[in-house]
């Protein structure tokens, strides 16, 4: 301090020296850090720096919020999360959020799930079937099975408000299961949250939302049972059709064993999380959800009493043994599907 003084003191006592750009004497040459200190008091630069400096916090913390705003998904959810704030904000409005309050609840994932879970009615030449669906944008795109929407020739969709729309299959993936179908003139629904089916472990708590059997927004819950099942279910889209009608749920094979009917000679496998939340036949397409409230698997298969060989749906029903396809899966194919791609 004494040393960035003394220069300081002789050059205040030069009048002829005015120009804050001279250099310091070699013998006397300050600190880098000392520098400001040898302009002199009544000099009014270092004011308008200090506002420049007081203002910099502000501006800062305003561009963050605005790009919070901006962003949706995690970003938003993780901005809520620290300011205590349970309203998703201005431009991720679809968002799927669970509460503080309620999270890592049933009743928290299936409140904030729910609106963006639909039942689906699809018609064909020979007779009709309900399934399950999830809407992934607000203007009604949504994800189900292949096997719900295969070879209907119209297709009625409700949502959790009771509200009914027509849809038409926008693609098909018959080796992976899985349609997305549009909403006619839709706009402002729910759309669900899509997670990461990598980070699913065996054991993660779980929930499932669907349409069993007409009864919409049901809501069972189970854990992750295993991972990366092979699962082989039939592409036939008459075979399914039929053992659909006959009341044996969706044919698929594990194991060499066929579960809820013959599937037929054309089929596909692939691998699927098996939890034991509760499918019961309607529920195909539905979701499979974390605690976080994110999207983790569309429900696709499960096991039922009334196997092979058999018509009878008397004794069908969940016994603790589905499967889903994991979301990584299905986010990987929306693109193709969403090109229109039947395959």
């Amino acid at each position: 301090m004494t040393e960035s003084l003394r220069p300081s003191g002789e050059h205040e006592s030069s009048p002829h020296q005015v120009n804050p750009e001279w250099p310091p004497p070699p013998a006397y040459a300050p600190p880098t850090h000392a520098q400001p200190s040898s302009r002199p008091a009544q000099e009014p630069a270092p004011q308008p720096a200090k506002r420049k400096r007081a203002r910099g916090p502000a501006a800062l913390l305003a561009a963050v919020a605005i790009v919070a705003a901006a962003v949706g998904g995690g970003t938003a959810y993780g901005v809520q999360e620290l300011t205590g704030n349970d309203t998703v904000a201005a431009g991720s409005a679809s968002t799927t959020v669970v509460p503080s309050s309620q999270k890592g609840t049933v009743s928290g994932v299936a409140e904030a799930v729910t609106p963006s879970i639909v039942e689906i009615n699809a018609t064909s030449n020979a007779g009709s079937s309900t399934g399950s669906g999830v809407i992934i944008t607000s203007d009604g795109e949504i994800v189900t099975n292949n096997h719900v929407v295969s070879g209907a020739s119209s297709i009625e969709v409700r949502t959790s408000d009771g509200k009914t729309y027509e849809a038409e299959t926008v693609g098909t993936d018959s080796g992976k299961d899985l349609a997305l179908i549009k909403l006619q003139d839709a706009s402002g629904l729910q759309a669900a949250t899509l997670g990461d089916s990598d980070g699913v472990r065996v054991g993660d708590q779980v929930v499932a939302i669907g349409s069993p059997e007409g009864l919409t927004g049901t809501v069972t819950s189970g854990i992750v049972s295993a991972l990366d099942r092979d699962v082989t279910v039939s592409t036939d889209e008459s075979e399914s059709r039929q053992q659909r009608q006959q009341g044996g749920g969706w044919p698929f094979e594990y194991g060499g064993q066929e579960f809820n009917g013959d599937t037929g000679s054309s089929t596909t496998t692939y691998q699927a999380i098996q939890t034991d939340a509760s499918l019961n036949p309607g529920n195909s397409g539905g979701a499979l959800i974390d605690m976080n409230g994110d999207i983790i698997g569309i429900n696709s298969a499960m096991y039922s009493a009334s196997g092979s060989g058999s018509s009878s749906s008397s004794d069908a029903g969940s016994v603790g043994l589905g499967f889903a396809i994991p979301i990584n899966t299905v986010k990987s194919d929306l693109s193709a599907l969403r090109s229109g791609s039947t395959t």
